[in-house]
């Protein structure tokens, strides 16, 4: 049996949410796309009103690339990975992943955030496989719908099981291990013997909190 070392992405593995780092970042890239901004903001004020859930926020959200060419998105998740996400990394998180792998983990990254751009992770030689919330392509075009469901608390060990049976691997989830800065994780946190928390403010009786820098 597989022993799994499972990691969130945002505020675990990095310093700042991914997405909106992607947004800003193709913002910077071309100022015509500011004209996107008021619709950002709408749909988190939305999202805070509790009229959208998670699913329509995203995909109301991400109209900045809506109709991009799938190739040239490739080109600049691949931008926005080697300039960007990088420099937002936790240095204990990456010394944390290698020293797991070298133990024999295999190193799981999962996420709500888009797996489109959340692949650009398999940089990291030791990440064994990425998890994240799917969007569609229409015609070789991105077109921000939602493909399945937003990979979330239930849904992430959902996404997981799948993909463990998929590849036919048995895991020793009594020995496994999973980080998250947050308890939207609990269900993950349920599934394996040794969960922990990232540099989270709050405290928890049961799960030894970490600080990661």
């Amino acid at each position: 049996m597989i022993k799994l070392a499972i990691f969130d992405i945002d505020f675990t593995l990095t310093r700042r949410e991914t997405l909106m780092e992607l947004f800003r970042y193709v913002m910077k890239k071309n100022l015509k796309n500011i004209r996107y901004i008021p619709r950002a903001i709408y749909c988190g004020v939305m999202y805070g009103l509790k009229f959208y859930d998670e699913k329509r926020v995203k995909e109301g959200f991400l109209k900045f690339l809506d109709g991009v060419d799938e190739a040239d998105l490739a080109i600049i998740v691949k931008d926005f990975y080697e300039n960007r996400l990088t420099n937002i990394l936790y240095a204990d998180a990456i010394n944390t992943i290698r020293k797991l792998k070298r133990e024999g983990y295999l190193i799981y990254l999962i996420s709500a955030s888009p797996e489109f751009y959340l692949n650009e992770f398999y940089n990291i030689k030791e990440v064994d496989k990425i998890i994240g919330t799917k969007f569609s392509f229409k015609e070789g075009k991105f077109i921000r719908r939602m493909d399945g469901a937003n990979c979330k608390g239930e849904e992430k060990v959902r996404r997981l099981k799948e993909e463990l049976s998929k590849e036919g691997l048995e895991v020793d989830f009594k020995n496994s291990i999973m980080y998250s800065d947050s308890m939207s994780d609990k269900p993950l946190f349920d599934l394996v013997g040794k969960p922990y928390l990232i540099n989270y403010k709050k405290g928890h009786p049961d799960i030894e909190v970490l600080t990661w820098k």
